[in-house]
This record gives structure tokens, sequence and C-alpha cells, in this order.
């Protein structure tokens, strides 16, 4: 523990509300055990870029209930090359570094394992309003995101009911459906489309669920429909549904709204907890690690074990990346092979529930 003097804490890739609480809990954590704190702004080129400050407590304050992120966030191709984490490492070494936690997505922690293979410890917090990191049940910026979707997508519902109108809305989440599956549960969306249950996309069967509700006496209709299903699929159901059921239809593309915005409760406070855990971490040794959240609580993965888990559930079971497997599997036991899949199969399945249920309640 006596050898962390100072450690440093950056934001990478899309930034997510909470990601100022995350760092907040970082640094005072850190404080309150005698370690230092730099603050890397604009996250690998950043660290390349030698863009630091040394925090305090008072360097944090206020920023908790701020959206965004308060470090700032930037695209960073030279860190993909050898050169480049050569000069984050020495970045490291001139300012005293002796440890980072990278708050970010997958993107984000591939990073980090480059730094940690390189001598420099380091934490992964996963923070990304799309959820989309498999080795985790949420990420820091989820629950505001939906959150926001729902009030914007509440509005449209009321002008929908006034003129007996459709929206098609689609929802950010760059290739994941976990944004439109759970906002459109809660915003009675009569059809969902993700990426994930390619039933979803059946147009007639769209179609015939709007006019069976219509049947019924339903006056609006919110098709929620993920980015993930491509820029235009919602343009293109919009036409047809209106063309079919000469409802009046019109398309959404919320986009980036529902990054921003004042963090909720949820994300204040998983934003903090992750923090805190990560400086944990770091102070006892550990390095390329992540902060997960399964089962109620707060856990640790290798990041090599959950990239490659991510992954494996996005080619071989969402369907939306190509990868592999036996390559990406190759360093595991059988025994290890088998609790990813065991472990992919029960997620896609506690989301095709989900979507069941939203079906079933619909009308």
């Amino acid at each position: 523990m006596s050898k962390f003097r100072r450690i440093g804490v950056l934001t990478s890739g899309g930034d997510a509300p909470g990601m100022n609480a995350a760092v907040r809990a970082v640094t005072r954590c850190a404080n309150a055990n005698g370690v230092e704190v730099v603050g890397i702004y604009e996250g690998y080129k950043g660290l390349i870029e030698g863009n630091v400050k040394v925090f305090g407590p008072r360097d944090v304050s206020n920023i908790i209930n701020l959206g965004g992120t308060s470090l700032y966030s930037a695209r960073c191709d030279d860190f993909k090359e050898e050169w480049g984490m050569q000069k984050a490492k020495k970045t490291c070494e001139k300012y005293k570094i002796d440890g980072i936690v990278a708050i970010g997505g997958d993107g984000t922690f591939r990073g980090a394992t480059d730094l940690s293979l390189r001598g420099i410890p380091c934490i992964g917090i996963p923070g990304t309003i799309d959820n989309d990191i498999t080795a985790t049940e949420y990420s820091i910026g989820y629950d505001t995101a939906m959150n926001t979707v729902i009030e914007m997508v509440d509005r449209l519902r009321d002008t929908c009911e006034s003129h007996a109108r459709c929206n098609v809305v689609e929802i950010m989440g760059r290739n994941a459906g976990y944004l439109a599956l759970n906002a459109g549960i809660a915003v009675g969306a009569t059809a969902i489309c993700i990426r994930e249950i390619p039933s979803s996309s059946n147009e007639e069967e769209i179609i015939a669920r709007i006019e069976k509700a219509r049947a019924d006496g339903k006056r609006n209709f919110i098709i929620m429909v993920a980015e993930g299903m491509g820029s235009e699929f919602g343009p293109a159901l919009t036409e047809k549904i209106e063309k079919v059921t000469e409802i009046e239809t019109r398309f959404a593309r919320l986009a980036h709204v529902v990054r921003g915005g004042s963090p909720s409760v949820r994300d204040r406070l998983m934003g903090t907890e992750m923090g805190a855990k990560a400086v944990e971490m770091l102070m006892s040794g550990q390095s390329n690690m992540v902060v997960c959240y399964r089962h109620g609580e707060i856990r640790t993965s290798e990041i090599t074990w959950a990239l490659a888990l991510d992954k494996l559930f996005k080619s071989e079971y969402a369907g939306y990346k190509k990868a592999d497997i036996e390559k990406l599997l190759a360093p595991y036991s059988a025994e290890d092979r088998e609790i990813m899949h065991q472990f992919c199969a029960t997620k896609l399945e506690k989301m095709k529930a989900l979507y069941n249920i939203a079906m079933e309640i619909s009308n």
C-alpha cells in the first residue's frame, strides 16, 4: 500500500452522467488514505500530452450533480500505437503517477489493459449509457439515460394521444438494445425493436399490433427502435406504418440529448461506490481489473476476461459483432469457457424474458 503516493483518474469514450461522482469519489477516497490524485484531462489523449492537474478535495466540489465529465473526453488513435502507449507511460513517470483509475467503456478498458501490461497498474470503472459491458449488470449513466428517454417520450405521447398518431422513436445505445427495451417498457411502447431479438423487427407483426390496439380503442402508439437497428430502419418503418395503417406517423431520433443531464440518484450512488472500490483495489495491489455490479453487489473481474466475455456475447449471442471465437477463447480452460458461455446465455435469456413481458402488456 505504501508504494502508492499518487494515482491518476481519467474518463474516456462517450460521456455518461455519474462519471463526475466517480471522479469525486476516487479523489476523496484516495486523499483520505494519504494518496494524491492527478486529474487527467481528455482521457488517453491527455495522458499522452501531459494534460494533468493535481486534485485536492476542493477540486471535485460541486461536480456530483453535473452531467457529462468534468475531465472531458477525446478520441485518441495515437494510444493504439506502441509509441503512444510509451509516451503515456512516460507521462506517468514524469508526474509520479503510480496507478490509474479509468472510467468508460470497452475501449477504455482495452487502454487500461495496455497500460497495466506496461507497468502502470490500472482499474476500470464501467461508464456508458449503453449499459453494454457484458461483465457488469450496470454501468454508470444508464439510469439517467433511461429517465431522460422516458421524459422525452412521455411528451411525444401527449401529442400522439391528442392527434391519434404514431411515433417511431430511435434510442441511442450503439448496437445494444438495453436502453430501448427497458425505456420502451417504462413508456408502454406498442412495439420494441432491438438487434438482440431479430423477430422484434418484423414489420407485419408491428403493424398487426398497432391495428389490434386501434381496434380496441387505443389512440396513441409508440414504437421504440434501438440505434443498432441501423440509421434507415426507423424512417423506413415510419413510412410503412403510415402507408399501411393510414395513421399519421412521425419519426423522432433522440440522439445525444439522451447522454446529458444531471445524474440520477442511482448513478450518483453507483459512481461513488465504484470510485471508492477502485481506489481500494489499487491500494491493495490489484491491477488490470474492472469494477462490476452483479447480483446486487459490487464485484470485480479481470479486464482481459471482461473483454473476452464482451466479444463472446456480442458476436455469438447478440449477433452484432464478428469475432474468431476459437482464438478468443483459446487462453481459457474448458471449464472457464463453459462458465463464459453460460454467463452469456443467461444474459440473453433474461433479455428475451423481459422482451416477452413487454409484448404481453403492450396492448
